[in-house]
C-alpha cells in the first residue's frame, strides 16, 4: 500500500503491510497524506484497458468518511434518509430531533480494517445522543482510528522505532425541529492526526500531528402517512449532510497542506408499514466529495486538463462540481450511488441488505452488504457483513464482519 500527497511528483512515505505494518520515510519536505489512504483505496489494482483514466480525488483523514456502524453498514453505506437511529451524529445530525421523549442513547461500533492483511488495524465510534425537549436534541461522538503497531524505517530499510500511528475526532452536534416533519442540525469537530509520531524527514524537516476544525450542517424529512390499500400505509424521508467543511491538514511546517474529506450526502427513502408489526424501508443516496479533482499536467507540470486544486477550502467546494479533466460526464462518475433495504418486525428485529457503486476512474468499490439488528428492551444489537463485487477492487470491510451495541436509558420507554 502507498501513500501520496497530492503532488504526485514527491512520495513522502509508504505503508507496507504483509504480516507487519511498516513505514518508510523519503526526503521531501511536502505534506503527508496520510498512511490510511493506501488502506481506503483499492488494496490491488485492477488491469486497465489502454487510455483508460483513473483519477481518484483523494484527501487527508480519509477515516472520516468510512461508515461507522453496523446498522448503515449492511445498507449499502445509506444513512441520511433512513430513520433516527444512535449513529444519527455520523450520518445526519438533523434526525437526532426525530428521537423519542426522554431517549438518552449510549452506544458503540467497532470496525476491523483489512483483517486479511493485518490484524490490528480498526476503528471505534462511541456516541451519546439526548432528547433534551419536544423539539431539541443533542448529540456527542468519539472516532478512534490506529493503524495498529508500525515498524517506522528510513530510506535505507533501516528500521527506527516501533509505534502505533493513530487519528481520532470529536463530534458534538445540536438538532431543533422547524415543524412535524423537518428538523435541521449543525455539528462541530476536532480532528487529530497523528500518523508520523513526530519522526524527522531525512534532510531535517519535522513532521508534526495533523489537526483540524471542521462542522457539519444538515437537515432532515419525514412525511405524513400515506394511507394506502389493504390498511397499508407509508411515509417518504429525505435527507442532506453536508459534513467536515474545515481547515486543511499540514503534517509539516513548510509543506503544503491536505484537504480533509469534506463530503455531500443527499437521499430519500420510503417507509412502507405492510400491517401493524412488519415494515420495509427503501432508501437511495448518492454521495460526492467537495473537493478538487487533481489537474492532468505535462512534464512542466503545467495543467493542461482540468483546473488547480491548490486552492481555498470553500473555493475548493465550489470548485469540486466542474472542474473535472474529463468534463460533466467525469463530473457525474464523481457520483457514488448508495442503495439500501431494511425489513423490521415489531422494531425488536431486522434484516437490510444494500449495494455500492463507485465508477472504476474513481476507485472501483462496488459491493454487497447484508446485516441483522435485535432489539430487546433498552438495549439493541446491530452486525452486518460486505461482500465486495470484485475480486480485484476490494475494500478495507470486506468479508468483515462489524458490530454495534446500544443502550437508552429512557426509563419511561417500553
Amino acid at each position: 500500500m502507498i501513500a501520496r500527497p497530492n503532488n504526485t511528483k514527491n512520495w513522502l512515505f509508504s505503508v507496507s503491510g504483509n504480516m507487519k505494518n511498516t513505514i518508510k520515510f523519503f526526503s521531501n519536505p511536502l505534506p503527508l497524506l496520510v498512511a490510511a489512504l493506501g488502506v481506503f483505496q483499492a488494496v490491488a489494482q485492477q488491469p486497465r484497458p489502454q487510455g483508460f483514466d483513473r483519477r481518484v480525488v483523494t484527501t487527508s483523514v480519509p477515516f472520516l468518511i468510512i461508515s461507522p456502524d453496523s446498522r448503515s453498514g449492511a445498507m449499502g453505506d445509506v444513512g441520511v434518509s433512513t430513520t433516527v437511529d444512535p449513529f444519527s451524529m455520523y450520518w445526519n445530525p438533523a434526525k437526532l430531533a426525530f428521537l423519542e421523549d426522554n431517549d438518552q442513547i449510549l452506544s458503540v461500533s467497532y470496525n476491523p480494517l483489512l483483517s486479511r492483511l493485518v490484524p490490528d488495524i480498526n476503528m471505534t465510534y462511541v456516541t451519546y445522543n439526548q432528547k433534551i425537549s419536544p423539539t431539541q436534541a443533542f448529540g456527542i461522538g468519539f472516532r478512534y482510528f490506529t493503524l495498529g503497531e508500525i515498524q517506522f524505517t528510513d530510506d535505507q530499510n533501516n528500521n527506527l522505532f516501533l509505534a502505533e500511528p493513530n487519528e481520532f475526532a470529536i463530534d458534538a452536534g445540536y438538532s431543533l425541529k422547524f415543524s412535524e416533519n423537518l428538523s435541521g442540525a449543525i455539528a462541530l469537530r476536532y480532528i487529530y492526526s497523528n500518523l508520523t509520531q513526530g519522526q524527522q524527514l531525512v534532510g531535517g524537516i519535522q513532521t508534526q500531528a495533523g489537526q483540524a476544525f471542521s462542522a457539519d450542517i444538515s437537515a432532515y424529512y419525514i412525511g405524513n402517512e400515506i394511507p394506502m390499500e389493504g390498511g397499508q400505509s407509508g411515509r417518504f424521508t429525505a435527507g442532506f449532510n453536508i459534513s467536515n467543511i474545515g481547515n486543511k491538514i499540514r503534517y509539516t511546517e513548510t509543506g503544503r497542506a491536505d484537504f480533509i474529506p469534506t463530503n455531500m450526502r443527499l437521499g430519500g427513502g420510503f417507509l412502507w408499514s405492510l400491517d401493524q408489526y412488519n415494515e420495509l424501508r427503501f432508501h437511495l443516496e448518492v454521495n460526492k466529495l467537495l473537493v478538487p479533482t487533481p489537474p492532468i499536467r505535462d512534464i512542466n507540470d503545467s495543467i493542461i486538463a482540468g483546473k488547480d486544486d491548490d486552492v481555498s477550502v470553500i473555493r475548493g467546494i465550489f470548485q469540486s462540481f466542474n472542474d473535472a479533466p474529463g468534463g460533466f460526464s467525469e463530473e457525474l462518475r464523481e457520483f457514488i450511488l448508495n442503495t439500501g433495504v431494511e425489513f423490521v418486525y415489531d422494531n425488536t428485529f431486522a434484516i437490510r441488505g444494500g449495494y455500492q457503486f463507485e465508477h472504476e476512474s474513481k476507485g472501483g468499490r462496488k459491493y454487497f452488504t447484508i446485516g441483522l439488528g435485535i432489539r430487546y428492551s433498552a438495549l439493541s444489537f446491530d452486525f452486518s457483513y460486505l461482500i465486495p463485487q470484485s475480486a480485484i477492487v476490494r475494500s478495507p470491510l470486506e468479508n468483515t464482519l462489524r458490530f454495534s451495541l446500544a443502550f437508552n436509558f429512557n426509563t419511561k420507554k417500553k
